[in-house]
């Protein structure tokens, strides 16, 4: 009895294996997922900026001509100061990457209100004061970039405004007076960082080597012995240039390119 029970089990149990089968849906398609892509952030194209900051100008005066007494001779050195303040303007230029390689040109132009004085070793009734109120840089630009972080050195020329006058301390007239556009070289190098499509943020640092040149002082008639509108003195002024500055661009762009 028990294997005829055992028997009919497995006799029902293969008739209805194909119907069970027949019933069961059929697997599913399931299409290949697609490669990953990587985001590159893309540093080409032309951009626009803004940049704000501070700056140093390091002046040194020497005297080799005076009024009162024709060349100085050997030149006297009248003293140094660093003429500081605050600079702002904006910048204009065009990148191209080559893999992680950034070459670039930019033109950058600022306002400047650099001030500084000393009082002079030549004669010390006077002060020698100096203010910077223009800065231009024209650079050439290389750089490595890490996606979006680019690092950056740069170089080419820079020109400086600058406007000079010797005031009488005890009565504080002005005696004498000069300005000159001052062209030079530039060094400097940056960091920054694409935060959003088309947007980046750094900062930057230079430094402006504008060299010696002979600056001539118009008198102002502030003083007895010296008419007004004839030369007071000759001075061979010495200037380096530090700045500092935080620079926002906008890049006309795509922001990425698809790697895969």
């Amino acid at each position: 009895m028990r294997n005829t029970l055992l028997a009919a089990i497995g006799v029902a149990t293969l008739a209805a294996a194909p119907a069970v089968a027949a019933d069961l849906a059929a697997r599913p398609y399931t299409k290949a997922a697609p490669p990953v892509v990587a985001a590159i952030y893309d540093w080409s194209g032309f951009y626009i900026g803004l940049n704000g900051g501070g700056a140093a100008a390091h002046k040194c005066w020497d005297i080799n001509t005076f009024t009162r007494v024709g060349a100085v001779s050997p030149a006297f050195r009248e003293g140094c100061h660093d003429a500081t303040g605050g600079i702002v303007g904006g910048q204009i230029g065009y990148r191209w990457q080559a893999s992680n390689w950034v070459f670039g040109l930019e033109a950058q132009g600022d306002w400047a209100d650099l001030t500084g004085s000393n009082v002079s070793n030549f004669i010390t009734a006077w002060n020698n004061n100096t203010k910077v109120d223009a800065i231009g840089l024209f650079t050439g630009q290389v750089g490595y970039a890490w996606n979006s972080v680019l690092w950056y050195v740069k170089g080419g020329a820079a020109v400086t405004h600058d406007k000079y006058q010797g005031v009488f301390i005890p009565t504080s007239v002005p005696f004498d007076n000069a300005s000159e556009t001052r062209w030079g070289g530039a060094v400097g190098a940056g960091l920054e960082f694409g935060f959003a499509p088309n947007w980046s943020v750094g900062v930057e640092y230079d430094h402006l080597f504008m060299g010696n040149r002979n600056v001539s002082f118009t008198s102002t008639g502030g003083l007895a012995f010296a008419p007004a509108g004839t030369l007071f003195r000759t001075d061979n002024i010495h200037q380096d240039v530090d700045m500092g500055t935080v620079r926002i661009n906008y890049r006309f762009g795509g922001p990425v390119v698809a790697r895969y």
